[in-house]
């Protein structure tokens, strides 16, 4: 699947697309708007690097980042579903991770979790271990995964309403 046909389908599709990024700093809007015609299906972009800026941008609720951290499928469910509210888009991804250098024992560089969003089917969640690729394979890696469940957003939308 190449970013034009994603794009191709959702405008097909009438799906309008929102992106809530925080490790890979935009870089999926990035790839959308990269491709000419793509103002027909991609509504907004939210770069929410801090914790601050998800809640303000995203209303992501301090209890969740408390009791899961920045780093958990919580989150990203919460930026992808705020995407949602906070936009005119019909289908969201979100991507909430630890590009590297560094992470924990228990948050390891490369853990990347996503959120994905859209009217008609339940929020999904999942998260990938990339591994110790160096931050921008990690970045990459998450940026392309994001695109992959985009396309996946689309297989559970109507493709008659949009919705």
């Amino acid at each position: 699947m190449t970013v034009a046909a994603l794009l191709d389908r959702a405008k097909a599709q009438n799906v309008t697309i929102a992106t809530a990024e925080s490790c890979t700093g935009g870089m999926v809007m990035a790839a959308l708007t990269d491709i000419p015609g793509s103002s027909a299906v991609v509504d907004r972009g939210f770069v929410t690097y801090t914790n601050a800026a998800k809640r303000d941008m995203l209303g992501v609720r301090q209890t969740t980042l408390d009791a899961h951290g920045a780093v958990s499928e919580e989150v990203a469910r919460e930026m992808a579903e705020g995407a949602l509210d906070f936009s005119r888009a019909t289908l969201a991804v979100a991507i909430t991770g630890i590009a590297g250098p560094g992470g924990s024992e228990f948050k390891p560089e490369g853990r990347v979790c996503f959120g994905l969003s859209g009217e008609g089917f339940a929020t999904e969640t999942e998260t990938v271990e990339f591994g110790a690729l160096g931050r921008d394979a990690v970045r990459r890696a998450a940026r392309d995964h994001a695109l992959a469940l985009l396309d996946r957003g689309l297989s559970l939308i109507d493709p008659k309403t949009g919705k």
